[in-house]
């Protein structure tokens, strides 16, 4: 029987509809107050809420609870604590407080903290967001949560990506009221990000220790086909994938998570899925979420979901769309064109504004979206080029050059499509084209950063954009706070024709895949980031520290926490890597290539005993090519070891990230191109784990 889905929808989160039932109507109207203008909760409100909540996960079988929070591993985190308290007789009752709501204390130093906590010093904080809903998961209450250390200094993403939300809000409603808009007492940036992923069986994993340890495949040829043919990429779902994928729409429709799109994405066994906008904070919290309840489908589907950047090489990667906009409190979306964008000022104003920020702070945004994995897509002809610009298409690039050069804009209007058979109905085509490889793009009233990876949490792209954009607000608002009102038309207009002369630069509505792009972005003064040691000391640079400072995202202690936490992982991620290769190569792949190798040799000798006439010199010619190979492969493997072994021995990480991407990827990648063509020339047999093929194909 069908599941009735608006009945399904949300019936295990602590939503709106649930507070106005559950909640006395004073108590609900302070917590939308709250919720909605970002004013402090009273310690009553919490304790009525903290009951409601209680009796509501009750209801639902939930005999836990725990404060969920983002700590700076990547990932979430949450420590469960059972409803029960001892009662006086020996019998037990369910508690739980306001206290317990608003605070937890989870152990601080065994967290990446960037020498913010030492080891003796453990103490932490976690403290309810009620913004972002609670919801029930697996009989457990989940109360999605900021964290922070004993004095003071967040240790997570959340909180700064709650204060660049409020940073944006501050700028913005000052702009929108000296352009007249008293009626906006706030604005909120909404975030839609689409998920891409691998499916592959579990036994197939279960046998790669390369896929178990660092999440790709660090070695494996190429089967004959690839991608090349274009036929998986919306292509019919098969069923056992289909099954999964409606089993995943299932449970997160439980969570309230809008899962919207699915389909079949370019590379075999990558798919998509694409959630309805949110509040940006709750689109982060949801889209963990996700990414979460995507892995424990999977293996109820006998899969297991791949969500690193690069799971195999030869194919596309996975990335993570961050469809980025700014509404108003009323909900109006204020980067929506209209009819006339040129005559739209108050448009133009947030587009000038998100425009100026990417360019001034391009180099944060490329440190937002940089990884080791991240590393491998970015500008592999597969995702945009590291160079970030901005794609708006020939309307809006018209529009804006009308106002720098002070010409007519010529409207040309809406243009209908025909399709040549009149059984097809008509349509309008939009106004402009997409560009898949701009990493920063317009589509109609969004921006969309492609340059994410796949197993990002989208908080601190979204921090750096909201901050980057408030920043700019600033810089308008100082510039027309003082002028008279008969004259502010004339001001904005002038206004933004200087910041389109100053950051034109970094529009581009062309290739961004081709070499001239290279050539062009450099004359121009843009930044190419290849790689995350190349780009992470831009995060500790002096006007970015200053940015942060200024509107309170970061403090400069927490700015070089993240630096130092950000360089230890790339470099950890590295080591790991290279010693799983060693460890693949040395006690499989070699073993495997030995044996078979002995094989065709005794397959020669035995010939040679029948007789001298059916001796060949295949079997001979053979066995060189792959005695060759296995030396190779052993001489290369002892490079990456010795130089695994160098690497442990260096204190700076930024010297260490360094050596890891110029010396120790190197000699993965050599080592890895001739153990993949050993591989080509062994039998399915003598492999000692699951090829591409059947990885790939099999599914």
């Amino acid at each position: 029987m069908e599941k009735n889905i608006p009945e399904i929808y949300g019936s295990l989160v602590f939503n709106d509809k649930v507070m106005r039932d559950k909640l006395p109507k004073d108590v609900y109207k302070a917590l939308r107050k709250t919720i909605s203008t970002n004013t402090h909760l009273e310690l009553d409100v919490a304790n009525a809420v903290a009951v409601a909540m209680k009796e509501w996960a009750i209801e639902h079988g939930a005999t836990h609870f725990t404060h969920w929070f983002q700590p700076l591993t990547g990932y979430t985190a949450e420590k469960h604590d059972s409803f029960i308290s001892p009662g006086d007789h020996g019998d037990i009752t369910m508690d739980f407080s306001g206290k317990e709501l608003v605070k937890g204390e989870p152990d601080a130093s065994s967290f990446p903290s960037g020498g913010i906590r030492a080891t003796f010093e453990a103490r932490g904080y976690t403290n309810w967001d009620p913004t972002s809903p609670a919801f029930i998961k697996d009989g457990t209450l989940y109360i999605p949560t900021a964290f922070c250390s004993y004095s003071g200094e967040a240790l997570d993403k959340k909180t700064p990506l709650l204060r660049s939300m409020e940073a944006i809000s501050n700028e913005a409603v000052k702009i929108l009221k000296l352009l007249g808009r008293d009626d906006v007492v706030g604005v909120t940036t909404t975030v839609g990000p689409e998920q891409e992923y691998f499916l592959i069986d579990e036994e197939d994993y279960k046998a790669r220790k390369d896929l178990i340890f660092t999440g790709r495949t660090l070695l494996g040829a190429m089967p004959p086909k690839g991608q090349e043919m274009e036929d998986h990429y919306f292509g019919a779902l098969k069923p056992r994938v289909a099954e999964f994928m409606h089993d995943l729409d299932e449970e997160l429709w439980k969570l309230g998570i809008p899962a919207k799109t699915k389909h079949n994405e370019v590379a075999p066994c990558q798919h998509e899925l694409a959630p309805v906008f949110d509040t940006t904070n709750v689109a982060v919290d949801r889209n963990q979420l996700t990414m979460e309840v995507m892995k424990t489908v999977a293996k109820k589907h006998g899969y297991v979901c791949l969500l690193h950047e690069k799971p195999f090489a030869g194919v596309n990667g996975s990335g993570k769309h961050n469809n980025w906009s700014i509404s108003s409190t009323s909900g109006e979306n204020l980067l929506d064109p209209g009819k006339t964008p040129d005559e739209n000022i108050q448009f133009l104003v947030f587009l000038m504004a998100v425009i100026s920020a990417v360019d001034d702070y391009a180099d944060l945004l490329r440190l937002s979206v940089a990884s080791a994995g991240n590393d491998h897509r970015l500008g592999a002809n597969e995702a945009p080029p590291a160079i970030i610009s901005i794609f708006l298409g020939d309307e809006l690039t018209a529009v804006l050059d009308s106002i720098e050069n002070d010409k007519f804009f010529d409207k040309k209007g809406k243009v209908k499509m025909e399709m040549g058979a009149k059984v097809l109905p008509h349509f309008f085509k939009d106004t402009t084209d997409r560009n898949r490889t701009s990493p920063f793009a317009f589509t109609g009233n969004k921006f969309e950063f492609r340059s994410l990876g796949s197993s990002f949490s989208v908080a601190g792209p979204n921090t750096v954009l909201n901050t980057a954009v408030a920043e700019e607000l600033s810089k308008f608002y100082e510039e027309l706070k003082d002028v008279p009102k008969a004259k502010l038309t004339s001001a904005v207009h002038d206004l933004l024709k200087k910041t389109i002369k100053d950051h034109k630069r970094v529009i581009f509505n062309g290739n961004g895949y081709t070499d001239e792009w290279v050539k062009e972005a450099k004359k121009r003064g843009l930044y190419n980031f290849r790689s995350t040691p190349d780009v992470l000391p831009q995060l500790v640079a002096k006007k970015n520290v200053e940015l942060f400072k200024k509107h309170g995202i970061y403090s400069e202690t927490e700015l070089n926490a993240r630096y130092e936490i950000m360089l230890e992982n790339y470099c950890k991620t590295l080591h790991i890597e290279a010693l799983t290769m060693q460890d693949m190569v040395v006690k499989q792949f070699l073993p495997s290539l030995l044996e078979y190798t002995e094989e065709i040799v005794n397959t020669a000798i035995s010939k040679k005993t029948l007789s001298e006439a059916l001796v060949t010199k295949t079997e001979e010619k053979q066995a060189a090519t792959l005695s060759k190979l296995y030396s190779e492969i052993f001489d290369l493997a002892e490079t990456l070891k010795k130089d695994t072994k160098k690497a442990e021995g260096m204190d700076d990480y930024l010297t260490l990230a360094r050596f890891y991407h110029e010396t120790v990827v190197e000699d993965m990648e050599k080592l890895r191109k001739v153990a993949d063509e050993a591989e080509l020339l062994l039998p399915d047999e003598f492999l000692p784990y699951p090829t591409y093929e059947k990885m790939l194909f099999y599914v």
